[in-house]
């Protein structure tokens, strides 16, 4: 016995010293390599032929270093904080407008209404060229942005060339504090079902959401479409209150699971809900992450809403930030997290590359199957939300990408609203034939040539003819092929102009109704949104998807 307990000391003595020697060895490293980093850094600055930046030298050592982990783990200088801070808190100071850079000119493309760009008369289409007295030639957006954004009661002196003056004029804006809203629009969009568009998980996503919800009860709401589609996520505690608004109290949401203990988290709706048997179904896509992939998520393991859409981004990381010296901040990912049916969506591991140095998705190999809680649907890991019913996502055609690119059909409505001064509602605007002919009009002396993929592909075969020496004996044939398309290119216009004028509308609505007006105006056409109230208006169909048991396809 004595010698048992001998053997059981000797083998925890060992232990604890190869702990010991374990983080003994690891901060050794990590000294050993701060020193080497720190004398490197000195040495250079101090003997380099040419004079040094320090600090540009340092934050391109940083951003290197962080690079080789994954993209959500970065360095935030502290003049970047500010749009750190809009990132969670959805406010900065700053004129209120979104711009596009056009030419020489930084452009107005849309001012909040009320804020102080739309206040101090700024409008869509007018052309900034100098912010306190500086030209923008020569400044990308991102450098004109800082520019215009700046501590609320401060004031920035604006040159600007109004779109329908002759004269250029000096505005002076005072900026103040802008809050973006994370719920920019909700209403009812048909019979009893209500629509609730959510674009940022913010500090005040959840209360503006829960806001929107009892107000569309309110006006009668008994079925939901809520819109995430274009959220790229934000606060997670935002998301589990969100969810919290449908599903029993108590019912976990989502897990957290990290190295430090302080990431070993479950998640649990603590209020509660305000309705948990009203039919829903949520919108994502592509660009749906993270927050929104919680929320989505977790919805679909509680068979609690119909998913539709497209495969969500697959964002199963947590960040946290953390305070560095000269109010800089560090954003690390601490965890993945894990939605309640078990399942992490990660799509990329940033944490095992290849021998370059890349990340790779997950392997389907390495795909796990799991079932939602109620109804044991199978779900899947790995490689974000797959939607419980997939619409394809249109594409533009040639001809309205590039009106689109040359701002013509930008210029166009706010052309339009000089001439008009008022017209229907958002949701009840329809641009007349005349009005089509008028924007054709508008086109005569304007340039949007553009190569169709026939015309690209056309090209392809005639360079390989030539180096096959096969052209000169098919050139004619060639020459009536590239007539042909040229000619059906010019009927562009208007084979494609259904697609034109949905686009057309929707622009020339948000000169009058602003943001609010451009998204009730396109939900009457929206694929995502025609099919969700086509689902929410078949019960058999809702409570069949649910079950798994009829098919998804959008259609069927």
């Amino acid at each position: 016995m004595k010698k048992l307990k001998l053997t059981l000391i000797g083998l925890c003595i060992g232990l604890a010293s190869f702990v010991s020697f374990g983080f003994s060895d690891y901060y050794f490293e990590v000294s050993k390599n701060l020193d080497i980093f720190s004398t490197l850094f000195k040495e250079l600055n101090t003997y380099y032929v040419d004079d040094t930046e320090p600090g540009e030298l340092m934050k391109t050592a940083i951003d290197e270093m962080l690079q080789s982990l994954d993209p959500y783990t970065n360095y935030i200088p502290e003049s970047q904080i500010e749009d750190f801070k809009f990132m969670t808190t959805g406010q900065y100071g700053g004129i209120g407008a979104l711009i596009h850079k056009y030419d020489d000119a930084v452009v107005i493309s849309e001012p909040y209404e009320g804020f102080p760009a739309f206040k101090s008369g700024l409008r869509a289409g007018d052309r900034i060229l100098e912010i306190d007295g500086n030209s923008v030639k020569e400044k990308n957006t991102s450098a004109i942005s800082d520019f215009l954004k700046g501590q609320a009661g401060t004031s920035v002196k604006l040159l600007v060339d109004p779109f329908n003056e002759e004269q250029n004029k000096t505005i002076e804006v005072v900026r103040e504090n802008i809050k973006v809203n994370d719920v920019p629009y909700y209403g009812m969009i048909k019979d009893d079902i209500g629509y609730i568009k959510l674009v940022s998980f913010t500090q005040t996503a959840s209360q503006e959401y829960k806001n929107a919800f009892n107000e569309l009860k309110e006006q009668g709401m008994k079925k939901l479409i809520f819109d995430l589609r274009g959220n790229g996520g934000g606060l997670l505690i935002e998301a589990v209150k969100i969810v919290n608004t449908v599903v029993p109290k108590g019912s976990k949401i989502v897990e957290t699971r990290g190295k430090l203990q302080e990431w070993q988290a479950t998640y649990t709706a603590q209020e509660n809900p305000i309705d948990t048997e009203i039919p829903m179904v949520v919108l994502v896509d592509g660009s749906s992450a993270s927050a929104s992939e919680i929320v989505s998520g977790a919805l679909q393991d509680y068979d609690r809403a119909v998913i539709i859409g497209q495969r969500t981004f697959g964002k199963g990381l947590v960040q946290q930030t953390r305070p560095l010296s000269y109010n800089a901040q560090l954003k690390v990912t601490v965890a993945k997290y894990y939605i309640p049916s078990g399942r992490c969506i990660q799509k990329i591991d940033y944490f095992h590359k290849n021998e370059n140095g890349k990340a790779k998705n997950v392997p389907d190999s390495l795909i796990s199957s799991f079932k939602t809680l109620v109804n044991k649907r199978e779900v899947f890991d790995g490689k974000g939300i797959k939607p419980d019913v997939n619409v394809a996502q249109g594409k533009l055609s040639k001809i309205a990408t590039v009106l689109l690119q040359k701002h013509h059909i930008f210029n166009y409505a706010t052309a339009f609203k000089i001439k008009h001064k008022s017209i229907e509602s958002a949701t009840e605007f329809e641009l007349t034939e005349a009005g089509y002919q008028d924007f054709l009009a508008y086109l005569k002396d304007k340039s949007y040539d553009y190569s169709t993929r026939s015309e690209e592909l056309l090209a392809e075969v005639k360079e390989t003819a030539e180096k096959e020496e096969y052209y000169q004996r098919i050139d004619k044939q060639f020459r009536e092929l590239e007539e042909k398309i040229a000619y059906e290119k010019q009927d562009d216009l208007m084979h494609f102009k259904d697609e034109i004028k949905l686009i057309l509308e929707n622009e020339i609505v948000s000169r009058y109704y602003f943001q609010d007006g451009r998204i009730a105006q396109s939900l009457d056409d929206d694929p995502d949104v025609v099919e969700g109230i086509s689902i929410l208006n078949n019960e058999g169909r809702y409570l069949g998807i649910l079950a798994g048991k009829t098919p998804t396809q959008k259609g069927k």
